[in-house]
């Protein structure tokens, strides 16, 4: 299901690093993160999503989340836009 929402969405935020600013800039609607990234990477975004009572969901794989993003390689968390 989520891996569709990422797909579908418009030019989500792909990584940690984007996600991180679209958080502190309040841009984000739903934050999507793969299960099997390491916890230290992802910990940081899910702290901020909770804090702004974002929507966290998790997603079996990071390769999977990178492919639904339509990049090559894995993404620990993808950012959905406001």
């Amino acid at each position: 299901m989520s891996y569709e929402k990422v797909e579908q969405g418009l030019h989500p935020f792909i990584g940690l690093k984007q996600t991180l600013k679209a958080l502190d800039e309040d841009l984000v609607s739903e934050l999507v993160v793969a299960s099997d990234a390491e916890t230290r990477v992802v910990s940081q975004a899910e702290q901020k999503a909770q804090a702004k009572r974002i929507p966290i969901v998790y997603v079996d794989s990071m390769r999977e989340l990178g492919k639904a993003c339509g990049i090559d390689v894995g993404a620990a968390t993808v950012a959905l836009r406001k």
